[in-house]
């Protein structure tokens, strides 16, 4: 029994605030905990009355009603006025709000899954005036129409709880839809006239309702809780009678995260669309989803004559962080300025790979510890590359060691983690000291000792970590190779605190491991030197023994030098063009170029006109190697060599329907930005270079190349290396043993297991068919790695994917997953437990265990799923293909989808339970549950496809 009061004041105070805690408890209650709640206000609503039941049901439905627009249908909206717009990141909302004075309009092919919106700064029209609409429209939107925008926010600079007329916002609105009725508008802060054109509006926008920013950047001031309750409640007003989108945009500093995180938590539960900036909105700011980001800057100081291919960066560190996910650009202090925009919300950290001091020290040191306050996760290899005095070491909350090491102290490892000591661990030598101790909050990796003097080489920090000189990336000079003291994935992962998150995955396809195969030029014009094909060309060799044996995609090059009329032998080229024609005719053969005339040293070119500079001091050696191939009256031009050569295999060499679609790039493949422009020029792709060598003799992750490398910030710039190195290496450069090559299968298994770094990549050259030994063990590599479970591919479909995957966008909404990358990039590895819930997502066809985690098949281009613990869901799925997935729809428990490829091409499904798969020709799933089907390939392109239903019970 309840004790009420008998006074009419009093009953109703009381029954007010018990309907203001009842509905506070049981608004947001769902499922059968929200039935009894229910149930519960039925048993007392003779007590409490019939009407204060109903008003509550109503409540909690509108609340319930509202959480569900915002959460299910509502779009994710950002905005972004500045420049330079980090299109990788922002394509992972439905719609981006950018400022068109400021930036251009992304290609479609960018972001094909994101609407821009451009934004009109209305503030300086009198919305009053009679001819302001149609003055908008010729003199401002036409041109953006023209441009290409379909939508755009209304922004006159009022504040949501500004009064006046909206007659002006109202005309302008109308001009619009008459003159373009499928525009597409927001309205900023207008409330009321939202409430009155809601079926008008894309979205309504609501500016700071807990933040507003200042006359200057970083200056906030807080809105009163009046104000904003007040807002809420037209807000929510507006809610009830129309489902349109309320999109709150607020404001955190630009370093905050923590503050954007839950400040858009605190508006979602307000029941808007929440996205958090800063002021300026110049960042990629936090919605209802949080993008991921995937860009790691590597900061460097390159000697005069080092390039970035050979610096300790690519070599060493740069594989680790592509494993991770994670895109690297290099900034070298010797050429580079130091960069604005390095932000928490596009990068995920710097790491710091220097030797020694750096360039314009005391800069730097500004530079760095503001990125450490303003948040940014730091890892330093080697030197922080400043001074560690008193002041440094409070700002990175290090302790400095006084005194000097104790002469003929006897040193010792005090304490050793398990992620030191990797591949080598360097004894300690007092010449390396460097007098810095972990903090309080810090954690030793590797602490040493000289007596009484006691100090940290390696330690992770509140702000990342750091492994010092000599205990980070060793040069040992009797191997001239380098070898890791720390284990750089797991250094990475905790020093810079990198999420568990979906990577998208260049190595694998459906779950199985990519193969390509690539053939550089070289030694076509040779001969075969042994008995049973005496005196053939070796193109006539490999012809027989390896194109036409092998019926798997082959990426084949020439070199125009070596066959053309206009080269080094043009007595032989009748000879050789008809023997490069009967190659390129191949239906398993893409084309590809190897140059004019196989320049060897990239460092001689110039990287603004394409001209060879020739060194001014070379040693008698160095002088007696050959810039190129030695063409009488040809003086080097990169455009000839790309270009030129291009343009000769098209006209004289391909066959109808049939063009280059690659450059294989030569000699030390260390290229210039200027030559992978021009690739990019010329409409085709580009792929060498990388030193992927590891074998059992050669133990080190510093022998496994990165996906590429960036050259400098423009896209085209991106050099993608080989997956693995070819039979020259393997050869001591063709010196012998000629059977080598028969070690690139210890390669092959050394970037599969434990951890699968790599695709497989057989790359080769035309002389490999001149020696019997050499050809012997192309065959048995070719054997070896079609026995595997491999999914062929071109080498261009390969370079696509590694293109692909740096532009990928990765954001998590709540629990869920949200991925969006390319046309081809389907492979996506979670590297921690658990599996996708397959009944609750969208374009994910299924997934399988393998190397380094659980590999996740997307269906196309996007994937949105959470993560669920391992176990039957009831759904049948793809647990593996070996050939091409496309346009997979989920029909109840069944799927239908295409399969086709280059090699006996198969999908493989799991718990098919009360499920039969069949081919659209009638013919049937073979297999236990029918959980396999095979259908015909063919190793060319354009790829047959076979359609697959599987029928569920």
């Amino acid at each position: 029994m309840h004790a009420w009061s008998t006074d009419g004041a009093n009953m109703t105070k009381t029954l007010q605030n018990k309907t203001r805690f009842v509905y506070i408890q049981a608004a947001g209650l769902k499922g059968w905990r929200r039935h009894v709640c229910i149930a519960r206000l039925l048993r007392h609503s003779l007590a409490w009355g019939l009407p204060f039941i109903f008003a509550w049901l109503a409540s909690a439905h509108a609340a319930e009603t509202t959480q569900s627009l915002v959460s299910a249908k509502a779009p994710n909206v950002a905005f972004y006025y500045q420049d330079a717009l980090p299109v990788d990141e922002l394509q992972a909302f439905d719609a981006v709000v950018i400022d068109p004075a400021r930036a251009r309009l992304p290609d479609a092919s960018a972001a094909p899954h994101t609407s821009w919106f451009a934004r009109l700064d209305l503030a300086s029209w009198k919305r009053s005036a009679s001819d302001a609409a149609g003055q908008a429209v010729m003199s401002g939107i036409q041109v953006l129409w023209d441009e290409g925008y379909r939508g755009f926010l209304l922004d006159d600079g009022v504040q949501a709880d500004a009064g006046g007329s909206d007659d002006g916002m109202l005309a302008l609105m109308d001009a619009i839809r008459d003159r373009y009725p499928e525009a597409r508008l927001m309205l900023r802060n207008h409330i009321a006239l939202a409430h009155a054109r809601a079926a008008s509006l894309y979205a309504l926008v609501v500016d700071s309702l807990y933040h507003r920013p200042g006359g200057f950047t970083g200056m906030m001031g807080k809105t009163p809780d009046g104000l904003r309750d007040g807002l809420l409640g037209e807000i929510r007003q507006l809610q009830s009678e129309f489902a349109l989108p309320v999109v709150a945009v607020d404001y955190c500093l630009a370093g905050d995260k923590a503050c954007r995180r839950d400040l858009a938590r605190r508006l979602q539960e307000d029941g808007v669309q929440p996205f958090v900036t800063a002021p300026g909105m110049g960042i990629v700011g936090t919605g209802r989803i949080e993008v991921m980001p995937r860009k790691i800057l590597m900061v460097q100081a390159l000697g005069r004559d080092q390039s970035l291919d050979q610096s300790v960066g690519v070599i060493g560190l740069s594989m680790p962080l592509n494993y991770l996910g994670y895109d690297v650009q290099y900034l070298d202090l010797n050429s580079k300025d130091l960069p604005a925009n390095i932000g928490s919300d596009r990068y995920a950290g710097i790491v710091v790979a220097l030797n020694q001091q750096a360039p314009k020290a005391g800069i730097w040191r500004q530079w760095l510890l503001a990125r450490i306050r303003e948040g940014m996760r730091v890892a330093v290899i080697g030197s922080f590359g400043f001074p560690l005095d008193s002041a440094a070491l409070a700002a990175l909350g290090l302790e400095g060691v006084p005194g000097k090491v104790p002469p003929g102290s006897v040193p010792q490892v005090v304490g050793k983690e398990p992620l030191m000591g990797f591949e080598t661990l360097p004894s300690p030598d007092a010449r390396d000291v460097v007098g810095v101790r972990a903090g309080s909050a810090d954690a030793s990796l590797l602490r040493l000792a000289f007596d009484s003097y006691v100090y940290d080489a390696a330690a992770l920090t509140s702000w990342g970590g750091y492994t010092l000189t000599p205990y980070d990336v060793v040069f040992l000079d009797a191997l001239r190779e380098y070898r890791l003291v720390f284990q750089p994935i797991d250094f990475f992962r905790q020093a810079l605190q990198l999420p568990e998150m979906p990577v998208p995955d260049v190595t694998s396809e459906n779950g199985r491991r990519l193969m390509f195969t690539q053939v550089d030029g070289d030694g076509f014009v040779s001969r075969a030197e042994f008995s049973s094909a005496a005196d053939e060309f070796s193109a006539e060799v490999l012809y027989r023994r390896i194109l036409t044996k092998y019926p798997v995609p082959m990426t084949v090059s020439v070199i125009e030098g070596e066959i053309g009329p206009e080269g080094a032998y043009p007595e032989l080229s009748p000879k050789l063009e008809p023997l490069a024609r009967k190659i390129f005719a191949l239906p398993n053969v893409e084309i590809a170029s190897h140059s004019y005339s196989h320049p060897f040293f990239s460092w001689q070119i110039d990287n603004r006109t394409g001209k060879r500079i020739k060194p001014f001091h070379q040693t008698p050696e160095e002088a007696a190697d050959p810039f190129s191939m030695d063409i009488p009256g040809y003086e080097f031009d990169l455009d000839r060599e790309i270009f030129g050569s291009i343009d000769y295999i098209n006209q004289r060499l391909a066959p109808p329907g049939k063009r280059v679609e690659a450059m294989l790039w030569t000699g030390d493949t260390e290229m210039r930005p200027l030559a992978l422009r021009k690739a990019a020029q010329a409409g085709v792709l580009s792929i060498n270079g990388g030193n992927t060598v590891i074998t059992k003799a050669r133990n080190s992750w510093t022998n496994i190349a990165p996906y590429g490398v960036a050259k400098d910030d423009d896209p085209d710039a991106y050099q993608v290396y080989a997956a693995t190195m070819n039979e020259n290496v393997y050869t001591n450069d063709w010196l012998g043993p000629f059977y080598g090559f028969k070690r690139v299968i210890e390669t092959f298994a050394m970037t599969d297991e434990p951890i699968r770094f790599k695709a497989l990549d057989i790359y080769y050259h035309f002389y490999s068919a001149t020696k019997k030994a050499s050809l012997a063990a192309l065959e048995h590599v070719f054997d070896t790695a079609m026995k595997q479970p491999v999914f062929p591919v071109y080498t261009t479909e390969y370079i696509k994917r590694v293109l692909q995957w740096r532009r990928v966008s990765v954001a998590r909404d709540g629990d869920r997953w949200i991925v969006r990358s390319g046309a081809d990039l389907r492979q996506l590895r979670w590297p921690g437990a658990g599996v996708p819930e397959l009944a609750g997502a969208t374009g994910v066809m299924g997934y399988k265990p393998g190397p380094g985690g659980l590999y996740i098949h997307m269906g196309g281009d996007e994937a949105s799923f959470r993560i669920a613990s391992a176990g039957k869901q009831g759904l049948p799925y793809i647990q593996e293909a070996s050939g091409f997935v496309r346009n997979f729809q989920r029909q109840g428990r069944g799927m239908q989808f295409e399969l086709g490829g280059y090699y006996k091409p198969f999908v493989q499904f799991a718990d098919m339970s009360g499920c039969v798969s069949s081919v659209a020709d009638g013919s049937r799933g073979s297999g236990r549950s029918a959980g396999r089907v095979d259908v015909a390939g063919n190793a060319a392109k354009p790829v047959v496809y076979h359609s697959i239903r599987v029928h569920c019970e």
